[in-house]
């Protein structure tokens, strides 16, 4: 299991990290000692090097040159900037590629990834995996004890191209998982419910992996196999981890990529062996609300650490590479989407990259140091985030406390994403983004938390759209509704268990006593055909043929052949209560019902505004408030404390400049944001903290 460390000792002082991904192996060593400066001038305190370098390295097998990364450790470590230092892994050399072609990944229809790009490699390959460890021996036992070395990063973004591979040496390391979790094959064909068109398996070497058919796969055996290559990249972190355990003391982890576009590791699983939990996150302009997407993967991130501080390893002074329209962060925005991760729960800000590359894919990709230089709008924003992390430092080990939980799975996500469903126009992320939208929003914060997770801390826990779900885990929350606990839970939710098999006896399976209702069917609906309910507001995509059982109705279908049934219903159950939306609400109206579910359940309301998000951090004696204004408008908030960024006492309101942020330290531990029990009377208390 991982060891305990802290985000903030990796700065070398205690305080915040600031920094960012650094490639000198791009550049003549003639710019190092610049680079270095300039690092000094930001506030830069941490650098990740050798995240490429296997060919820098390792020019040809058995040959390695260090003199080039002895020379960058060096320097770094001279000017008292601590190195996140990459194992090199990431991406295979040529010599390696072309002297053992069998090591390419193999997409499902059979063909062959090449080199070219990055990861061009099986997670199975023990050729793979040989040389990739010798590589780690050689680098761990060089560097294991440089003063400059703080972390060890482990790879990089595991799994970002290759998490799954459908080659034979796959196939071969999928039926040995396959033996370790089932033990026959009796059971393996109950689990994957092989009866159906003649899908039995007699012998072992029979599975393969679910490679292109000519009709709809086994979505059992296409779950198992998501799960396995989420294993399989695991288990080679892990295999270069006992390798630096060996040989060094220092931290290790890897960047995990919580994030809308990237769904194929259960990083529920790859947290416990994780010293820091790291994440790269870039704001998606493909979403719809990408503030959101992006106060959501914090909230993920903090809760893959346990609550505890975490670290971002990549982000973006401004526009990326990879999306269709690659946009430009406005003016302070980098310091807008920077701090928002800090309010949630970040002790470290880091960037990809340092400098701008003049080659390559990503030579379009933002950089602390943009190709203008340092005479540009982007190098002084990022000296004033340096100047800013600074004036943050007592912040470092603080944590983000939160009465609301949302359940999140990745398990489910690839259960629901598979072929065959009632609807392909409804995606399980984008459910789970618009429940969480409807929170942020609502002013909520909110911890993401696994199925299964103790629940006992919080007062509302948010289910969306949680299509798979195991027994233990629906029983864990149907007892902490029924100890006093609130949930609300979206359509789609129980049906099936962990081996895709469906609940019989109606849905929403799992949750039907919980929630007090009884489904028959669903009935899909078009895009453009939306039903209304009968409060005015339209539902859309999906509606069901429900039957209250011991529930009673808030909304009901005002339109469709199911007119006057309910639509969201609301059930006493034990001490608690439990709400359940059949449809695609609109955000407001998901929003108004969350927050009628947060009021009955005692959660505290801090009263939001629109554009101004407000996120609390509590450590050392105080209440830390982040207000990060969004909107174009100057928002006001009652607060009394000290403004940390500016410097200035607050007496009562602070003024939060559009596009701006305000940073208050309360004078006690007592939440100073102003809350409401949502009525038209006002302030009243609704409940008090869990801590």
């Amino acid at each position: 299991m991982a060891r305990t460390t802290t985000v903030a000792a990796l700065s070398g002082t205690g305080q915040l990290v600031y920094g960012c991904d650094y490639n000198p192996e791009q550049w003549d060593r003639s710019v190092w000692d610049e680079d270095v400066r300039l690092m000094k001038e930001a506030g830069v305190n941490l650098v990740a090097v050798n995240i490429f370098g296997w060919a820098e390295i390792e020019p040809e097998q058995g040959t390695f040159r260090f003199d080039d990364l002895d020379a960058v450790m060096d320097l770094l470590a001279a000017n008292g900037i601590g190195v996140n230092l990459g194992t090199g892994t990431s991406s295979t050399p040529a010599w390696l590629t072309t002297a053992h072609p069998e090591i390419l990944p193999r997409t499902a229809d059979g063909t062959a990834r090449w080199p070219g790009g990055r990861q061009a490699f099986c997670p199975s390959s023990p050729i793979y995996r040989e040389r990739a460890l010798a590589l780690v021996e050689q680098v761990s036992t060089r560097y294991g004890h440089h003063p400059a070395l703080r972390l060890w990063h482990v790879s990089n973004e595991l799994g970002c191209h290759n998490s799954l591979c459908y080659c034979d040496v796959s196939a071969d390391s999928f039926r040995g998982w396959l033996r370790t979790r089932y033990g026959t094959l009796d059971a393996l064909n109950a689990a994957w419910g092989t009866a159906f068109w003649s899908q039995r398996y007699s012998a072992w070497e029979q599975i393969l992996p679910p490679r292109l058919t000519l009709s709809a796969t086994n979505p059992t055996q296409t779950l198992d196999f998501n799960r396995f290559s989420s294993d399989e990249l695991l288990a080679h972190y892990r295999a270069e981890e006992a390798v630096l355990r060996r040989t060094s003391d220092a931290p290790v982890t890897t960047n995990f990529m919580v994030a809308a576009h990237i769904r194929n590791q259960d990083y529920w699983t790859w947290a416990p062996h994780m010293d820091v939990i790291a994440n790269d996150h870039y704001v998606d302009h493909r979403l719809e609300a990408p503030l959101a997407e992006l106060a959501f993967t914090a909230d993920a991130t903090r809760g893959l650490a346990q609550g505890r501080p975490w670290l971002l390893m990549e982000h973006s002074t401004g526009a990326v590479n990879w999306q269709p329209r690659n946009i430009a962060k406005g003016p302070g925005e980098m310091l807008r989407t920077s701090l928002t991760h800090l309010a949630r729960g970040a002790d470290g800000l880091c960037f990809f990259q340092w400098r701008a590359s003049l080659q390559g894919s990503e030579k379009f990709h933002s950089a602390m140091v943009p190709h203008a230089g340092t005479d540009s709008q982007t190098w002084r924003d990022v000296v004033d985030l340096g100047s800013s992390l600074g004036r943050l430092g007592e912040l470092a080990g603080t944590t983000v406390h939160a009465d609301v939980a949302l359940v999140f799975s990745w398990e489910a996500w690839w259960a629901h994403d598979q072929e065959s469903h009632p609807s392909g126009d409804v995606r399980y992320i984008e459910q789970v983004h618009a429940a969480y939208r409807a929170l942020w929003e609502a002013g909520l914060t909110v911890d993401v938390v696994a199925p299964g997770a103790d629940l006992s801390g919080y007062k509302l826990a948010v289910v969306p759209h949680l299509y798979l779900i195991r027994d233990e885990d629906a029983d864990r929350i149907s007892a902490f509704v029924r100890a006093g606990g609130s949930a609300f839970v979206t359509f789609f939710s129980g049906i099936v268990d962990e081996n895709e098999r469906v609940r019989p006896g109606g849905y929403p399976g799992a949750f039907r006593d919980l929630l007090g209702i009884r489904s028959e069917e669903f009935f899909p609906l078009h895009p453009a055909h939306p039903l209304t309910l009968d409060n005015g507001s339209p539902a859309s995509l999906w509606s069901e043929s429900l039957h209250l059982t011991t529930a009673e109705a808030v909304l009901r279908y005002a339109t469709g052949h199911h007119a006057g049934a309910p639509a969201v219903t609301r059930n006493r159950a034990g001490a608690g209560e439990a709400w359940y939306a059949s449809t695609v609400l609109d955000g407001g109206v998901l929003k108004d019902l969350l927050l009628r579910a947060a009021v009955a359940a005692g959660v505290r309301l801090p009263e939001a505004q629109s554009g101004l998000e407000c996120v609390t951090r509590r450590g050392n004696g105080h209440d830390y408030v982040f207000l990060i204004n969004h909107s174009t408008e100057d928002r006001k908030h009652r607060v009394r404390g000290m403004e940390l960024l500016t410097a200035e006492a607050v007496a009562d309101v602070v003024v939060v400049p559009a596009g701006a942020v305000r940073v208050v330290r309360t004078d006690t531990t007592e939440s100073a944001l102003p809350h409401t029990d949502g009525s038209p009377q006002g302030r009243k208390d609704a409940g008090h903290d869990r801590h």
